[in-house]
């Protein structure tokens, strides 16, 4: 029985105990000789006994170089992708093992039942978890998954409403003179005039309850649309806001990443993990609240005590609060496998906030980046996301396009002829070509507009002596405010077919909210970011110049 046990957990003990028996190897022979050989010699037994699946172990020098202080983390992932591509692969494989065990949508219901269904608490707790849930899994899931429960409970208030209604109608008509002409001929006192009179006013009093009926019907119907369309796109939008946060939350953010190491190779790793979120998470929670007061006027109006409610719970709020508790219901208890992801999943942006804070040396900076940079975010995620070896995404190189124009020498070009803007402000500057990317946007993704533009502003930059992330960063924001149209991103089409919205109604809520996010992005980096990237002067060297062969 023993040896059998063993022999089922054969690849658990060959994982734990191989490295530990080859670490003589590099102990005892110093140098980097030794340290790869212990890399090749671990990979080569992990690939012959298929303890870990192939890939999985090919991935190994991704980990092991960096921590080894054999290669740097740039230097190990160009031979597979870019670092940053790196990152996205490590940052999605850890949001499929979330969306695979439900752990996101647990998070979702768990909020929105401390939140309530008071309709304005309702728009508040699906924006605010839509936001989050956005910062660490995709926009286009995360609407997906937040649009049918939010359109679940607005079904039941509307449901609830209608039956207290119909109560509310039955309770008046026990009230009408029918009755008291039951009781008058009971008496044996009626006559004629008084039947006629009382039956006259009986028809004319169901004519109007009728009439009243319709009313209420029409004006809760109207009521209920105009808080779908609301919610629908209060959801998407929030998904896009909080993709801005991390690094990884949308796909422009790693693009930035690349470009400024692409076209800055000395600027010491300005943007990781830690220095984006310290910039654009204080951003992102303004255009969350702006946004939520702008979605809440359109849409709610300006009756805070209706929309917020006053503590008290009628009979609507509790069925529509039974929906999701049942729904909560339906997940059950937490399983290992789930509470495994949750523990890697805060381990990995434990791990990543800490690796290199700014204000104080990191865990990577004191045990292995001592003398060059040797430990990356992408290095990070790609150790948290191999326990999860069962996925096996594909991951495109996002940024061949911009780098093709790069040797071309199209940017560069571009950059220089728009030197001219040196005598614009430099606010001035950002404002509008944050205007310019949001519009540009709006027809086409994000990625392509970030991937077309940030090696332009680069080079812009550059040729003006403006601190590059000054434009760059803004940019990259602005081009995930896609709201006004249904193509424009995944997220606002999903809500489009749900929402029963028209084009106007996305456009007239969507213009403001574009607005907003560039003014708060432009607020973002002439206060804080200014201080935190130190835009003050222009220390990041000229681009590297294209080779004319």
């Amino acid at each position: 029985m023993n040896l059998k046990w063993f022999w089922y957990h054969r690849n658990f003990f060959i994982i734990l105990l191989t490295p530990i028996l080859l670490l003589p190897l590099p102990l005892v022979i110093p140098g980097k000789e030794a340290r790869c050989g212990y890399a090749i010699i671990l990979m080569a037994l992990y690939w012959c006994t298929e303890c870990l699946p192939l890939a999985v172990t090919a991935l190994l020098p991704v980990v092991l170089f960096p921590m080894m202080n054999i290669m740097e983390a740039d230097k190990v992932s160009i031979e597979y992708l870019k670092d940053s591509n790196m990152l996205f692969i490590g940052g999605l494989l850890v949001a499929i093992a979330v969306e695979h065990w439900n752990l996101h949508k647990r998070i979702a219901l768990r909020v929105l039942l401390l939140v309530g269904v008071r309709p304005s608490l309702l728009m508040m707790g699906f924006m605010i978890v839509s936001s989050f849930l956005s910062m660490w899994i995709s926009n286009t899931a995360t609407t997906a998954m937040m649009l049918p429960i939010a359109h679940a409970v607005l079904q039941q208030l509307r449901a609830t409403e209608a039956r207290a209604d119909e109560i509310e109608e039955r309770g008046r008509a026990e009230d009408n003179p029918a009755f008291e002409l039951q009781e008058t001929r009971m008496n044996g006192v009626v006559t004629k005039k008084q039947l006629d009179v009382i039956q006259e006013e009986q028809r004319y009093n169901e004519s109007e309850r009728q009439t009243q009926r319709e009313a209420r019907s029409k004006e809760r119907e109207a009521k209920y649309d105009l808080l779908t369309k609301g919610m629908s796109l209060s959801v998407c939008y929030s998904a896009s806001i909080g993709g801005t946060a991390t690094l990884t939350g949308t796909t422009p953010n790693l693009i930035l990443q690349g470009q400024m190491n692409q076209l800055f190779p000395d600027n010491g790793g300005i943007i990781n993990f830690a220095s984006w979120f310290g910039f654009a998470f204080p951003n992102m929670i303004l255009m969350l609240i702006f946004s939520y007061m702008w979605l809440q006027f359109m849409f709610l109006g300006l009756n805070l005590k209706k929309s917020f409610g006053c503590g008290e719970k009628n009979e609507r709020d509790r069925e529509a609060y039974a929906v999701m508790r049942e729904e909560y219901r339906k997940l059950g208890s937490m399983s290992f496998a789930e509470i495994m992801v949750l523990v890697i999943f805060v381990l990995l942006v434990l791990l990543w906030f800490t690796r290199e804070p700014g204000f104080i040396p990191g865990w990577a900076t004191v045990l292995f980046n001592k003398e060059k940079t040797y430990v990356s975010d992408g290095t990070v995620a790609i150790l948290m996301s191999m326990l999860f070896s069962w996925c096996r995404p594909d991951c495109p190189d996002v940024e061949d396009t911009a780098s093709t124009r790069l040797v071309s020498g199209l940017s560069l070009w571009l950059g220089e002829s728009l030197a001219p803007l040196q005598k614009i402000p430099p606010f001035a500057i950002s404002l509008l070509l944050c205007l310019l990317v949001a519009t540009f946007t709006e027809c086409s993704s994000n990625t392509a507009t970030t991937t077309l533009f940030l090696p332009i502003l680069g080079s812009m930059a550059s040729a003006i002596r403006l601190h590059p992330l000054y434009i760059m960063l803004p940019c990259t924001i602005a081009a995930s405010l896609a709201f006004m149209l249904p193509v424009a991103t995944p997220p606002n089409a999903i809500a489009f077919s749900f929402g029963n919205l028209k084009v106007l109604d996305m456009v007239r809520a969507g213009f403001m909210l574009n607005i907003i996010g560039i003014l708060c992005i432009n607020l973002g980096i002439n206060t804080w970011g200014y201080a935190m990237f130190g835009m003050g002067t222009f220390q990041i060297g000229p681009i590297p110049q294209p080779n004319p062969e």
